[in-house]
């Protein structure tokens, strides 16, 4: 499938059919486990098992959907990854991370810190979410996201993939809303382009510093980049749309350029 931006996009897949499970396998009380942190830094002491026996099932829902995959080109994301001013918005966001965890007395407070890759990839879901919410009849609380980030050097090699997706308990799944707007992705990648360059609240928004107020985004707000919590993966945490296209404040970190700027 043609969109018109394959120099950074290697493949769109359309997942017409999609399902996907949910098992309850414990509970927290008092403390919770960290939006953004592994289940494994949580103390076993610390989760509730839902017997006192170990049990021989666990309650679970099952709901079917749809969904639009987006692998990214790796050799994109690695030249993008090894600009310097990128390297350097990747240690303040590090340095952002480390600050975040120890002001909440976690253990290892450079564990789990995503990277830059992660940021573009989060970034640009929910980017997209808000872009195909004007088009395909869900609203964004409706619209869930996976990101597939890893790096080279790790197990399993690179990833650089989204998933968004809908479901729902029907036994039918959904409507095919979300499917059909995969079909003009390079007119949505135009349309994520053009409402991250600026936003209401800039130049507010677009001048942000994770470090400045001990928060885990850069320029992103609820005017921009904010989507329904239940949706994202991290909570509205790891965004930042600077590294997506210039803003008023950056115009060295952006990894899209609208087709005419790139011819």
């Amino acid at each position: 499938m043609t969109t018109g931006y394959e120099q950074y996009i290697q493949q769109v897949v359309l997942v017409e059919r999609l399902r996907e499970v949910m098992a309850l396998t414990g509970f927290t009380r008092i403390e919770s486990l960290n939006d953004f942190a592994e289940e494994k830094e949580l103390p076993k002491d610390h989760i509730m098992p839902l017997s006192k026996r170990s049990p021989e099932w666990l309650p679970a829902t099952e709901v079917r959907g749809e969904g639009i995959f987006i692998q990214f080109r790796e050799e994109a994301i690695q030249a993008w990854l090894n600009k310097s001013a990128v390297q350097e918005h990747n240690e303040t966001f590090y340095e952002a991370h480390k600050r975040w965890r120890d002001v909440r007395s976690m253990v290892d407070i450079e564990a789990n810190y995503p990277d830059m890759r992660y940021v573009l990839l989060h970034s640009f879901a929910h980017a997209l979410i808000r872009q195909l919410t004007l088009h395909c009849g869900y609203a964004a609380a409706s619209i869930r996201e996976r990101i597939y980030s890893q790096s080279a050097t790790e197990e399993g090699g690179a990833m650089a993939g989204i998933l968004l997706y809908t479901a729902a308990s029907d036994s039918e799944g959904t409507l095919g809303g979300l499917v059909s707007q995969g079909k003009d992705m390079g007119y949505h990648i135009g349309g994520v382009i053009d409402d991250m360059e600026y936003c209401a609240s800039d130049p507010l928004c677009a001048e942000h510093v994770s470090l400045e107020d001990n928060t885990l985004h850069g320029a992103a707000c609820h005017a921009c980049m904010f989507i329904p919590e239940t949706s994202c993966e991290k909570g509205n945490r790891y965004l930042d749309r600077s590294v997506l296209v210039k803003t008023v404040e950056r115009d060295n970190l952006a990894f899209l350029k609208r087709i005419t700027e790139n011819e």
